[in-house]
């Protein structure tokens, strides 16, 4: 069972999708990542683009607990039916799916006037590491990041470390048994005096 942690939506049960290749973050992994964002104020108003969403847990814990926008992209059909069941639990007018590729999502760039302040990325296993260092490579070319974007990557931890495209900087990782996350964010702007 998959449930909604906290927040307003907090103990709220959420469908998973059967025969589809998505593996929902356990809930333990979940708290830790959340409790990290809030303790760094990610979370009150921010807009979230949750990519590869498999059931819609990661975005809509962030909805949960703040998040003014949240962007949830699934590709897998009878996936992103279960997105939108889950969505109409967690009761949030700011979440929406979109149910395409991620790499097609990416291209049509952020919705006009927004950039995207918190960017979960948990790929599919069977995502090869060029094709993820491309999705990372996107969200800074197409402009989807806000100034202070936070990146999280969600993977097995028996993967290499993603490859960051210029504009993303490693800033931390943390390891859960079988699961790795990394984060990663814009480098520091100069100041010019």
């Amino acid at each position: 069972m998959t449930r909604i942690i906290s927040g307003a939506a907090g103990g709220r049960r959420l469908q998973t999708p059967s025969g589809s290749s998505t593996r929902p973050t356990s809930d333990r992994v979940r708290e830790a990542l959340f409790s990290r964002l809030e303790h760094r104020g990610l979370l009150d108003g921010a807009h979230v683009l949750d990519l590869y969403a498999g059931s819609g847990a990661l975005g809509l814990e962030a909805a949960s607990r703040g998040a003014a926008l949240v962007l949830l992209v699934e590709s897998h059909k009878a996936a992103a039916k279960v997105i939108r069941g889950n969505v109409g639990v967690v009761g949030h007018p700011g979440v929406r799916v979109i149910a395409d590729t991620v790499e097609r999502a990416l291209a049509a760039g952020p919705p006009a006037g927004v950039r995207m302040d918190l960017v979960l990325v948990d790929p599919p296993y069977d995502v090869s590491e060029d094709a993820l260092a491309a999705v990372l490579g996107a969200l800074v070319e197409r402009e989807w990041l806000a100034p202070d974007a936070f990146v999280v990557v969600e993977r097995s931890s028996r993967s290499p470390q993603p490859t960051w495209p210029e504009g993303l900087e490693l800033s931390g990782e943390k390891r859960y048994g079988e699961t790795a996350m990394w984060f990663a964010e814009p480098p520091p702007r100069e100041v010019v005096a």
